[in-house]
């Protein structure tokens, strides 16, 4: 299949919404991380600076899906399932025990925004065709 037939299979509005998502995760995250990434003390660094170096990489990369949309999916996608584990793993637990703290439950409503937001905009039928029911590559 070419590369204008693939693009062709789902309505310009549907590849504006994605793009529209792209933009506002890349601001969200560079809102979010941005500053902290070039100001920052050794203690930031230590307990935050993974998350916040992750984080502003996929905002980076999430400029590309500005231009290429569905090529990109995977970051959406990736996106969704590291709210899910999160909230899953860590903030349920930390409720259910009475010890959610402010930040975690910042974060946490700003994971369940995405959570809610994410799945409504992914082209969910094109997914299914284009990464569980298409043949694999080859893997020699």
């Amino acid at each position: 299949m070419n590369e204008t037939k693939t693009m062709n299979d789902l309505p310009l509005w549907r590849l504006n919404l994605l793009r529209a998502f792209y933009l506002l995760v890349t601001v969200g995250l560079g809102i979010s991380f941005g500053p902290a990434m070039f100001q920052h003390s050794d203690l930031w660094a230590q307990r935050k600076g993974e998350t916040a170096a992750l984080l502003s990489g996929l905002a980076i990369l999430c400029v590309w899906g500005l231009r290429y949309p569905l090529q990109l999916l995977p970051l959406l996608i990736f996106e969704l399932i590291w709210k899910t584990v999160w909230l899953a793993a860590i903030a349920f637990p930390l409720w259910l025990n009475g010890a959610i703290t402010p930040g975690v439950q910042g974060t946490a409503e700003a994971c369940l925004m995405g959570l809610v937001l994410t799945p409504l905009v992914l082209p969910w039928r094109y997914i299914v065709q284009h990464y569980f029911r298409k043949p694999a590559e080859r893997f020699r």
